[in-house]
């Protein structure tokens, strides 16, 4: 942990960088060495802790009572822990909550239905009204903004394309 310590300030000096550092050994060491772990991680200069693999409120509370560092939540289906809203966590004094595979769970279910439908259909007719339009992806990835870029080649709109 002294290496890594030194490695961090002489790195990051002058950088506005966090350093997350995260725990998996509850599972394997229990939770209290995880604790350990993570102070340890905080010595070394983390400045965020992920605590992984914690199951309930009081594996959640306890973490927060003994680290005294911004804490990081991970709030992925099919895990170990319990799925706990923001305010829950904000609750228990989380600071920061991840979703990390839920928007890719989300889309490829749906992807996977369509799919299905056209399979059995042979058409997409009955599944357009699932689908984004294009004006609305545009509008969420600001498309028009690239037109800046690109004006003297072509000139985009999403007018006509709902």
């Amino acid at each position: 942990m002294i290496i890594l310590k030194s490695l961090l300030d002489q790195t990051l000096k002058g950088l506005r960088v966090k350093i997350i550092a995260r725990s998996d050994a509850k599972g394997v060491e229990g939770i209290d060495k995880m604790i350990d772990r993570c102070k340890a991680y905080v010595d070394a200069g983390a400045e965020i802790i992920f605590p992984e693999a914690l199951q309930d409120e009081k594996d959640f509370e306890k973490v927060r009572k003994e680290l005294s560092c911004y804490l990081l939540a991970n709030m992925t289906e099919f895990g170990k822990s319990k799925l706990f809203n923001f305010k829950e966590l904000e609750n228990f004094g989380y600071n920061i909550v991840i979703y990390p595979v839920t928007t890719q769970r989300l889309a490829m279910k749906n992807v996977e239905d369509g799919l299905r439908d056209i399979y059995a259909n042979g058409h997409q007719n009955n599944i357009i009204d699932k689908m984004q339009t294009r004006k609305r992806l545009y509008e969420l990835v600001e498309y028009e903004k690239y037109n800046s870029l690109d004006e003297k080649i072509f000139n985009f709109s999403t007018e006509g394309h709902e």
